[in-house]
């Protein structure tokens, strides 16, 4: 199964689509917020959004929503990495709530060799995330550091530093 790409394996206009999707339940969301101290009650408190909001109840807290779609997003484009350069825009379009199911994909936009080091280049894309419906919910672009194949051949292959497995001992009998 690949994981990530090498520099010479990104070509412009490619789309990856990710998969499997992933619904939001009220607990990843909660969770969240909880982890990050954001702790507003529309994504909280159901009451309160129940009652003072447009949508009438809770919010899935858009960081999560990007954090999501990033995560999907690394098995097509960001396994090898060796950095995350820069996240260039962000955009929440329409809300997520719990129960939504979110799906990405994510469009080669441009890549560059690096100017320093000839074993690596920055390659630019962009993430979209679209619920059950298909409704367009978080789009993104950013610029990646990923590795040329001579890097991965000269630092030990697609899984550098993997231990092989010991035979195991025989087993006795009782």
């Amino acid at each position: 199964m690949q994981f990530g790409r090498t520099y010479e394996e990104f070509t412009v206009g490619d789309v990856y689509k990710h998969w499997p999707g992933k619904t939001v339940t009220e607990y990843d969301d909660h969770l969240f917020c909880l982890l990050t101290m954001n702790h507003h009650p529309l994504h909280m408190d159901a009451h309160y959004a129940q009652e003072t909001t447009d949508f009438g109840k809770n919010v899935v807290v858009g960081n999560y929503v990007y954090s999501l779609l990033l995560g999907m997003s690394v098995p097509d484009v960001s396994g090898k990495a060796l950095a995350n350069l820069e996240v260039e825009s962000l955009k929440h379009v329409a809300p997520t709530f719990h129960g939504d199911t979110l799906y990405g994909e994510t469009t080669v936009l441009d890549k560059t060799p690096s100017r320093s080091k000839p074993d690596r280049g920055i390659v630019q894309v962009e993430t979209v995330g679209y619920n059950q419906d298909g409704t367009l919910v978080c789009v993104f672009r950013r610029k990646v550091m990923v590795p040329t194949a001579e890097y991965i051949a000269q630092r030990g292959g697609e899984q550098p530093g993997r231990p092989e497995l010991k035979a195991p001992a025989a087993r006795k009998e009782k």
